[in-house]
């Protein structure tokens, strides 16, 4: 079997994307799909997404990680998304998709910049020196200083694949304060088993934890190994965060075929 695929990038963040509209192509093996992303012998990507139709809706978004598995909400991919529904000729001023989290909206400016409304959080737990929150996906968030000379990687396993998180796994972010509005973020990502350059809900995760105001609207500049994103949102009280919006680059890199075992 060949397929066409589109490799769309978010702040560093990869994604092969496929049109499943009309060729209803949704019924990859997770072998294949971990085929399809590794990036000696398939594409190579961070995770695989479907458009598809939706009843009442401009698209559908499902998502997989690398390793295969279904994924929750993935903010940079939903940007991707958009990029990818806008380059198939869906335009619209304001878009209104469904994705495993629930509805989403999201515009494109005149600069191509994608902004995607997330979902509400409410509830924080405050865990000693970090804190977890669930922004799409469920995220560990710790402040630390001089975050280029951490260990990302081994620090972030360990935590992920504690006897807490294993089971269900946990995406850790590691956040410094660069000044009073900037952050920079780096984030080990669950099925992806690795750090990646950007993580769009893992940025929201941590410029909600990095808020000044105490109560009202917040904007956070967030730096990352793959670029700049911007995260703007109403801080209700400690637990409870509302109109939430995600903004950054989304770009198209290049399309093709390839071929999948019978």
């Amino acid at each position: 079997m060949t397929i066409s695929f589109y490799k769309y990038q978010g702040t560093g963040n990869d994604f092969i994307i496929i049109d499943n509209r009309e060729t209803m192509n949704g019924h990859f093996s997770s072998k294949e799909i971990k085929h399809l992303c590794e990036r000696r012998f398939g594409i190579g990507a961070d995770g695989l997404m479907l458009l598809g139709n939706a009843k009442g809706y401009d698209f559908s978004m499902k998502y997989y990680n690398a390793d295969g598995r279904e994924g929750s909400m993935c903010g940079n991919g939903g940007r991707c998304m958009v990029k990818f529904a806008y380059d198939l000729g869906i335009h619209r001023p304001t878009y209104k998709f469904l994705a495993v989290d629930g509805v989403h909206q999201a515009e494109i400016d005149l600069n191509g910049i994608v902004r995607l409304k997330m979902k509400d959080v409410e509830q924080v737990n405050y865990i000693g020196d970090h804190f977890v929150l669930d922004t799409g996906s469920p995220h560990y968030v710790k402040f630390i200083s001089d975050v280029n000379r951490y260990d990302v990687v081994k620090e972030g396993q360990s935590i992920r694949n504690s006897k807490k998180y294993f089971a269900e796994g946990i995406n850790v972010n590691f956040v410094e304060n660069i000044d009073e509005h900037t952050i920079f973020v780096r984030t080990y990502e669950r099925g992806v088993e690795d750090e990646t350059y950007s993580c769009g809900t893992g940025v929201t995760a941590s410029a909600l934890m990095a808020a000044h105001n105490d109560t009202g609207f917040n904007q956070v500049d967030v730096s990352t190994l793959g670029g700049k994103l911007s995260v703007e949102f109403d801080r209700i009280d400690d637990n409870k965060f509302t109109n939430i919006w995600l903004s950054g680059p989304a770009e198209f890199v290049y399309k093709g075929e390839v071929g999948l075992k019978d």
